[in-house]
């Protein structure tokens, strides 16, 4: 079983992920939309893998994932966003993908980054 915590603010996106990692292993998901919904959704359900976009409606991805590892330790994260020169610094070190992504790339992230 795998739960994942999707930070993502827009819903079509988000679902496309869900719909991509249900078929690699997936088996839970939360989702959120802004970084305290985030932390919120964690805090709930310990996610085993994160993947976020960085720029939020409210909040940033980086600062989501960086309090949810503040309070729950090191966990897998996966950044999706339009912008991956802005993950450059994000700690600890995270998979980094582009939009528009492909579907084998976030599979294969997730498969790598994912517990067994």
């Amino acid at each position: 079983m795998c739960h994942v915590l999707i930070i993502e603010d827009e819903a079509l996106i988000a679902l496309d992920l869900q719909e991509m990692l249900s078929t690699v292993g997936a088996t839970t998901f939360d989702f959120a939309e802004t970084e305290r919904e985030a932390v919120d959704a964690a805090r709930a359900h310990r996610p085993d893998i994160i993947m976020s976009d960085v720029m939020l409606r409210e909040g940033t991805g980086p600062k989501a994932v960086a309090a949810i590892q503040g309070e729950m330790g090191p966990l897998p994260v996966i950044f999706i966003t339009a912008t991956p020169e802005s993950c450059t610094a994000c700690d600890p070190p995270a998979i980094v993908l582009g939009k528009p992504v492909v579907n084998a790339t976030v599979r294969h992230a997730f498969r790598m980054l994912a517990p067994s």
